[in-house]
C-alpha cells in the first residue's frame, strides 16, 4: 500500500506582503513615469504656446514699429514738401520785393574842401562869384566853400519831438504847452533863434531818420528793416566830413549812433545808452543832462556835441501822448533847453531837433502828418538868425506853414561850420541862417543856395552816369533850371542893391526843388522784370498747392475705414504677407514731390552761382528764381498723373465754392484802398456768414441733438465774432467813422482800469469752455483735468497778473516803493509764464498719455472682464488741444488785456468751429482751413494791430525782457504781432484730429491737405497784394495803403509757414506717436 500524499502548503504572510509591495511599487513607478510624461507634455505645449504668444508679440511689436517707422517717414517727406513751399514764397517775395520797393544806389565819392562844386559845374566862369573873397577861403577854418558863421555845434534830438508839442495851443491836452522855451525865444529874441516844423520823410523809424540827418539823402522802405540793428553809414555824411577835418565829436544817448558810426566820437566824454527799452523814461535823459553840462565847460576839448534824449519817445510808446508823464517828460524838456541855452557863447550854435513826431498812439514809422511832423529850434547867443519877412517873426502856428524837410539841416549845417556839404546831399540851406540879423543878406542866402545846388547838380550828374541815365534840358527841367539860375548870376553882377540877389536865390531853390522831386521819381522807378518774376513764382507756388491739395481729395476717397478689412490686413501682416504700399493712395506722394523739386531747384540754383562767379557780372541769387521755376514745373510733373485733377481742383459743393467766394473775394478787394483800410469789417461779414450759413445747414440733420448743438455753436460763433469786433484800434483813413477801444483813448497807448478785469474774465471762464467742450466726448480725462484746470487756468491768471502790475507800474500806484520794483516783479512773472507754456507745456506735450481713462469690470452674467475706455473716441483731438492751449497761454501773456480777451474769445470760436465741423461732416471740406485763416486775420486786428508800421507794438518786447535780446526780442514782437495767425496755424491739425479716435488712417494725409488749404488762402492774399501794388504802383495811396498791405500779407505768409510747420506739423506727429504707442498704428 502507497503511503498517503503531503498535504499543499500556504504562502507565507512575510511572502505575499513582498509581492504586493513589489507590485505597487511598479505600479508606483508607471503612474509617475505617467505623469512625468504628461507633466513634461503639458510643459512642451505650454511652452510651445508661449513661444506662439510670443512669437505673435514679436510679429505685432515688428509690424507697429514698422508702421511707426513708416509713419515717420512720410512725416519727414511731408515736412520737405513744405519747407520747400516756404523757399518758394520766400524767393517770390524777395524777387517782387527787390523790384517794388525804393532803392537808391550808394555813391562812394567824397565832397572836399578843395573841391567846391562851383568849380565843375558853373557855366558863367569863376569870375563870377557871388560872395568876395573871405579870409581863410577855402579852409576849414574860414569856411571852405562858405564863411563859417560858428565854430562849435550842439545838437540836441529829442526823439518823437512832434511839432505841435512846441507851440501854443488853445487846449487841454496834456501833451500841449508843456515846453514853451522854444516858441517863446524865438518869438523874443528873432535874431537869436527861430523855430520851424521839420518834415521828416517816411519811414519815419530813428536809424532812417538819422540817416537822412546826416547824409542829406532820402531813405528808403529796404532800410526800414534795419530798425532793430543798424549798419555803419558808409557814403559821405556830416560826422564824417567833420572827423576828416580833424573836428572832435562827442556823443550822449541814445546807441543807435554808436551803430550808425563806430569809431567817430571821442571814447573817453561819450556816453551811449540803450535805445529800446521804452520802459524806462529817464536814464537815457538823465545820462545826457548828466555829463552835457560838464562838458559846457570843457568847450575847448569838443567841436561837435550830439546829444539824443529819448524819454520824450519812450513815453509817446509807454503811455501815448494823452499821458501826464508826457506833460512831465515835456517840461523835463523845457527846463533842460532853458538850462543848456544859458550855458552857450558866442561860438556856439545850439540846434535842438525832432527826428520824427508820433500818432495819437504815441507810436510812429508810417507817414501820416503826426507822424512826419518834427520841430527844429536853433539858437545863437551873439545875434545870426534873420527872417526875409516881418511875418516870420512869430513861428508858424502849425506844421503845414513853412515847413522845412529835415535833410535840409544837412547843408545849413556843414555851411554853418565852414566843412564841405556831403556828397549825396539833396536838401538846401535854411535862410534863416543865412539872411543876416537884418534880414537883407540876400547875397550871403543866394551864395549859400547856389554852392548847395551845385554840389546837387554834381550828385545828380555822378549818379546819372552810374546809372546809364541821359539828363534831357527840356523846359522846366533841372538843366534847364540851372542854366536860367546861372544867367540871372551873370546879370545881377550888372546892377545894385541886394534885391537882385533875391530872385537869384529863388532860381536856384526852384532847381532844387526840381531836382529833389525827380530823384524821388527816379527812386520810385520800379523794376519790373524783377516785379514780375516775383510774381510769376508766386503764381506757379499756388498753382502747385492747390494741384497739391487736389490730390489730397483724390486720395481722401480712397481710405477705407473698416475694422474687419483692418484686423484682416494685420493678420495678413503677421503670416508674412508683406503690405503692397504702391497701391495705399498718396503714401509715397511727398517723397515723389521733394525728390522732383530738389532735382529741378539745385542744379539750377548752383549753376546760377558758378555763371555769376565765372562771369563776375549779373546778380548771384539769379539761379534762385529759375531754379524756383523749375522745380516748380518738376513739382506740377509729378502731380499731373491723374486725368481728375484739374476737375479736383473746382469745389463740388456749397461749402467748397463759399471757401472760393470768401478766399476770391477777399484778395480781389485788395484793389480798392478803401476795401483795405476796412478790411476788418469785411472780415467780420466773412465770420457771420459763415455762422449764418452753418446755421441754416444745420436744419437739415436727422438727429435732434445733432441738429441742436450745431445750430447752438453757429449762433456762439456769429456772438463770439461781434463781441471780438468791439476790440479796435483805428487806423487814420478810418477817422472819424472809427472808435479805438483797444487803449484807453485814441491818444494812449496804456489800458484803461476797466479794461484789467477783461484777463480775469477769461481766467475764470474759458478753462470752463474747454472743459465744457471735451466732457460730451468724455475726453476731460487723463492729464486733461490737472493740465487744463489747474496749470492752463494758473497760467491765465498769472497773465492778468502781470497786467496789473504793468498798470501799477504806469500809473505809479505805490509810490513808496523803489524805482523799478514792479517793473522787476513783472518780467520774472512773465518769464516764469513762459516758461511754464512753452517749456514745460511742450514738455508735457510731447511725454503725456492720451487723454483717456480705462476701467474694467466684470462683465455681468459672465466670469469675463469688460474694458472701458473714457474719451477712446476723441483720443486724437482731445490730447492735441493741449498744444494750442499752451500757444495761448504765452501769447495771452504778450498781448495787451484788450488783445488778451481777444484772444480767449478766439479759442472759444476755434471749438465752436470744430464742432460745426463735426456736425456737418465738413472736417475734409475746405472751409474748415478757410475760416481757420480768416479768424487769424480776423485777430490780427482785434489784437491791436493794422496793416501799418506804426501799429506794431515794440513795447511787447520788454514784456519778459529787460533789455533787447537776440533773437529773443524779435520773436516776442513776432508772437504779439501776430498772435491771432499763429494760434490759427496751431490749430490746423485741430481740424483733422478733433473726435477721432484711435486707429484711423489717413490722417497725415487729411492734416496736409487742410494745411494746403490754409497757408493758399494767405498765399493767395499775398498774390493778391504783390499784383494789385504792382499794378497801382503810381497810385497816391501806394506807400500808405497798398504797400503797407503787402509787407504784412508777405510777413503773414512766411510766418504761418514756419509757424505751422514748427507747431501744427510737429505737434501732430507727437500727438501720433503717443496715441499710436497706446492703441497701436492704422497703417
Amino acid at each position: 500500500m502507497a503511503p498517503p500524499s503531503k498535504p499543499p502548503t500556504s504562502k507565507s504572510p512575510v511572502s505575499s506582503s513582498s509581492e504586493y509591495k513589489k507590485i505597487a511599487a511598479q505600479f508606483a513607478a508607471a503612474k509617475r513615469a505617467k505623469e512625468a510624461k504628461e507633466a513634461s507634455e503639458i510643459q512642451e505645449e505650454t511652452k510651445k504656446e508661449q513661444e506662439a504668444i510670443n512669437l505673435r508679440e514679436r510679429q505685432r511689436d515688428a509690424i507697429e514699429k514698422r508702421r511707426r517707422a513708416s509713419f515717420e517717414s512720410r512725416w519727414l517727406w511731408n515736412l520737405g514738401f513744405w519747407v520747400w513751399m516756404l523757399i518758394i514764397h520766400i524767393v517770390g517775395i524777395g524777387y517782387f520785393t527787390s523790384g517794388f520797393l525804393l532803392t537808391r544806389l550808394m555813391l562812394d565819392e567824397k565832397s572836399t574842401c578843395a573841391s567846391p562844386p562851383t568849380l565843375n559845374t558853373s557855366i558863367i566862369g569863376s569870375d563870377s562869384e557871388i560872395l568876395a573873397p573871405w579870409k581863410g577861403k577855402g579852409t576849414v577854418d574860414g569856411g571852405c566853400w562858405h564863411p563859417r558863421t560858428f565854430e562849435r555845434a550842439v545838437v540836441v534830438v529829442i526823439d518823437a519831438l512832434r511839432y505841435d508839442f512846441t507851440v501854443p495851443m488853445d487846449d487841454n491836452a496834456p501833451f500841449h504847452n508843456a515846453f514853451p522855451f522854444l516858441y517863446d525865444t524865438a518869438r523874443r529874441s528873432p535874431n537869436h533863434a527861430f523855430l520851424r516844423p521839420f518834415i521828416a520823410d517816411p519811414p519815419t523809424a530813428t536809424l532812417q531818420r538819422l540817416k537822412g540827418l546826416t547824409t542829406g539823402t532820402l531813405p528808403t522802405f529796404v532800410d526800414i528793416g534795419s530798425s532793430f540793428a543798424g549798419t555803419a553809414i558808409e557814403e559821405d555824411n556830416l560826422l564824417m566830413q567833420l572827423r576828416d577835418a580833424g573836428k572832435r565829436i562827442v556823443h550822449l544817448g541814445d546807441d543807435t549812433w554808436d551803430a550808425l558810426f563806430p569809431g567817430y566820437f571821442e571814447g573817453n566824454l561819450s556816453r551811449a545808452y540803450d535805445s529800446f527799452n521804452v520802459w524806462d523814461l529817464h536814464t537815457v535823459d538823465n545820462g545826457v543832462m548828466e555829463h552835457i553840462f560838464p562838458l559846457m565847460e570843457k568847450k575847448n576839448d569838443w567841436d561837435l556835441l550830439i546829444a539824443h534824449c529819448l524819454g520824450v519817445d519812450h513815453a509817446g510808446h509807454r503811455y501815448g501822448p494823452d499821458h501826464d508823464e508826457m506833460t512831465k517828460k515835456l517840461a523835463q524838456m523845457n527846463t533842460f533847453m532853458s538850462d543848456l541855452a544859458a550855458k552857450m557863447d558866442d561860438k556856439t550854435v545850439l540846434i535842438v531837433m525832432g527826428d520824427h513826431g508820433m500818432d495819437g498812439k504815441g507810436d510812429h514809422g508810417g507817414e501820416s502828418d503826426e507822424e512826419v511832423e518834427a520841430a527844429l529850434w536853433m539858437y545863437s547867443k551873439k545875434p545870426m538868425f534873420g527872417r526875409t519877412k516881418p511875418e516870420y517873426v512869430t513861428p508858424p502856428a502849425t506844421a503845414k506853414i513853412r515847413p522845412v524837410n529835415q535833410i535840409d539841416f544837412v547843408p545849413t549845417l556843414s555851411l554853418m561850420m565852414g566843412i564841405p556839404i556831403p556828397f549825396n546831399n539833396l536838401g538846401r540851406p535854411i535862410e534863416e541862417a543865412f539872411v543876416g540879423p537884418t534880414g537883407s543878406a540876400w547875397d550871403n542866402l543866394a551864395a549859400a543856395e547856389r554852392t548847395t545846388a551845385a554840389g546837387i547838380k554834381r550828385y545828380q550828374a555822378s549818379y546819372f552816369a552810374a546809372r546809364a541815365i541821359e539828363q534831357a534840358a527840356t523846359p522846366g527841367s533841372p538843366a534847364e533850371l540851372w542854366n536860367k539860375a546861372e544867367r540871372l548870376v551873370e546879370s545881377a553882377h550888372a546892377t545894385m542893391g541886394q534885391e537882385r540877389w533875391a530872385s537869384v536865390y529863388a532860381a536856384y531853390a526852384d532847381y532844387q526843388m526840381e531836382t529833389l522831386k525827380r530823384c524821388k521819381e527816379l527812386w520810385g522807378s520800379f523794376d519790373l522784370k524783377q516785379m514780375a518774376l516775383g510774381i510769376a513764382i508766386m503764381a506757379l507756388g499756388v498753382i502747385s498747392l492747390l494741384t497739391y491739395v487736389s490730390k489730397g481729395v483724390e486720395d481722401d476717397s480712397a481710405i477705407v475705414e473698416n475694422p474687419e478689412l483692418d484686423l484682416a490686413e494685420k493678420r495678413l501682416e503677421m503670416q508674412g504677407v508683406a503690405p503692397a504700399t504702391e497701391t495705399v493712395p498718396g503714401r509715397d506722394l511727398d517723397k515723389r514731390l521733394v525728390r522732383g523739386a530738389a532735382l529741378g531747384f539745385f542744379p539750377v540754383f548752383f549753376g546760377g552761382l558758378l555763371q555769376s562767379y565765372l562771369s563776375g557780372v549779373g546778380d548771384w541769387y539769379r539761379g534762385a528764381a529759375f531754379g524756383s521755376l523749375t522745380s516748380i514745373a518738376m513739382v506740377l510733373v509729378v502731380l499731373y498723373d491723374s486725368r481728375d485733377v484739374l476737375l479736383n481742383l473746382m469745389p463740388d459743393t456749397f461749402w467748397g465754392w463759399l471757401a472760393v467766394v470768401f478766399t476770391v473775394s477777399q484778395s480781389a478787394g485788395f484793389a480798392s484802398n478803401s476795401y483795405t483800410i476796412w478790411e476788418d469789417s469785411i472780415l467780420l461779414f466773412f465770420v457771420a456768414t459763415f455762422g449764418f450759413a452753418s446755421a441754416l445747414s444745420a436744419l437739415r440733420l436727422s438727429d435732434p441733438a445733432e441738429r441742436y448743438l450745431s445750430i447752438y455753436n453757429s449762433i456762439v460763433f456769429v456772438i463770439l465774432g461781434r463781441v471780438a469786433s468791439f476790440s479796435k484800434l483805428c487806423r487814420e483813413e478810418q477817422m472819424p467813422y472809427c472808435t479805438s477801444t483797444y487803449y484807453a483813448s485814441a491818444t494812449s497807448s496804456t489800458s484803461a482800469p476797466w479794461q484789467l478785469v477783461i484777463p480775469f474774465l477769461v481766467f475764470l471762464i474759458l478753462p470752463s469752455i474747454v472743459k465744457a467742450y471735451l466732457v460730451p466726448s468724455r475726453s476731460y480725462e487723463g492729464l486733461a483735468p490737472n493740465w487744463i484746470g489747474y496749470v492752463f487756468r494758473t497760467g491765465l491768471f498769472m497773465g492778468a497778473t502781470y497786467w496789473v502790475l504793468d498798470a501799477a507800474d504806469n500809473g505809479n500806484w505805490f509810490p513808496s516803493l523803489p524805482a523799478n520794483t514792479l517793473k522787476s516783479f513783472s518780467v520774472y512773472l512773465a518769464q516764469i509764464i513762459l516758461g511754464l507754456s512753452l517749456i514745460a507745456g511742450t514738455t508735457a506735450f510731447v511725454w503725456s498719455p492720451p487723454c483717456v481713462s480705462i476701467y474694467t469690470a466684470a462683465r455681468p452674467g459672465t466670469s469675463q472682464a469688460q474694458v472701458t475706455v473714457l474719451g477712446y473716441g476723441n483720443a486724437h483731438g482731445a490730447r492735441y488741444l493741449l498744444l494750442p492751449l499752451n500757444i495761448l497761454a504765452a501769447i495771452f501773456l504778450l498781448s495787451k488785456p484788450m488783445g488778451a480777451g481777444a484772444l480767449g474769445v478766439m479759442m472759444w470760436q476755434i471749438l465752436a468751429l470744430v464742432e460745426i465741423l463735426d456736425y456737418n461732416s465738413l472736417t475734409n471740406s475746405a472751409i474748415g482751413p478757410i475760416m481757420l485763416a480768416i479768424l487769424g486775420n480776423f485777430y490780427f486786428f482785434k489784437t491791436g494791430h493794422q496793416a501799418a508800421l506804426s501799429t506794431i507794438q515794440w513795447d511787447s518786447a520788454f514784456i519778459p525782457l529787460f533789455t533787447i535780446r537776440y533773437p529773443w526780442s524779435p520773436l516776442v514782437v513776432t508772437l504779439n504781432t501776430f498772435a491771432g495767425q499763429i494760434l490759427a496755424a496751431a490749430t490746423v491739425p485741430l481740424i483733422v484730429l478733433w473726435k477721432v479716435g484711435p486707429p484711423r488712417k489717413g490722417l497725415l494725409t487729411r492734416l496736409s491737405r487742410s494745411f494746403g488749404v490754409f497757408i493758399a488762402y494767405f498765399a493767395v492774399e499775398t498774390l493778391a497784394t504783390m499784383a494789385w501794388a504792382g499794378h497801382l504802383r503810381r497810385h497816391l495811396m501806394l506807400f500808405r495803403v497798398f504797400n503797407p498791405r503787402f509787407m504784412t500779407a508777405a510777413v503773414v505768409l512766411i510766418v504761418v509757414d514756419i509757424f505751422g510747420m514748427l507747431i501744427g506739423l510737429a505737434g501732430f506727429r507727437c500727438n501720433t506717436l503717443s496715441v499710436g504707442e497706446v492703441f497701436g498704428w492704422a497703417e
